[in-house]
């Protein structure tokens, strides 16, 4: 039995915050060549994941929030918002699915926050993710702008950190 309790959380959680990108996987699949990827994915807000889609090979997402707030935003082609949730269990908004061949990405708004990510395996780091041209890369300037003008559409507000 795999245990998922708060010690597991937290320690995943210390991880992401001394981590220089603010998140850190904790993966149970036993290897890459697994046919399903399942991990927790803990973030701190400002963390950034460059939207991207899943496509040739073609996957599907899913996402639960186990702790904290975290925003799934999906995208049309030409990085225009098309739908999103606030994930946040304590208001019964637990998880989402994102089909294949869809931008998306996820943003924690809470430290501490703690996602379990499912994902169709196996995982190869060269086709895994088509990352969208019309957003930054991770670690290029303009980051932080771009995800507060993401939750700025959206009308979230990012709490003081």
């Amino acid at each position: 039995m795999i245990r998922i309790d708060e010690y597991l959380l937290d320690q995943v959680s210390n991880e992401a915050k001394a981590s220089p990108r603010r998140r850190k996987n904790y993966n149970f699949h036993k290897d890459y060549s697994d046919t399903l990827q399942r991990l927790l994915n803990a973030m701190e807000p400002l963390s950034y994941i460059q939207p991207h889609k899943h496509e040739n090979p073609d996957k599907r997402e899913a996402f639960l929030a186990l702790r904290g707030r975290i925003v799934v935003i999906e995208f049309d082609e030409s990085g225009n918002i098309t739908g999103h949730i606030l994930l946040d269990p304590m208001m019964g908004n637990f998880g989402a699915e994102i089909p294949e061949r869809t931008f998306h990405t996820i943003i924690a708004l809470d430290h501490g926050s703690v996602a379990y990510e499912i994902k169709d395996g196996p995982y190869t780091p060269i086709d895994d993710k088509n990352f969208a041209p019309w957003a930054p890369k991770e670690g290029e300037p303009g980051v932080g702008d771009y995800i507060l003008s993401l939750l700025k559409q959206l009308e979230i507000v990012m709490p003081q950190t």
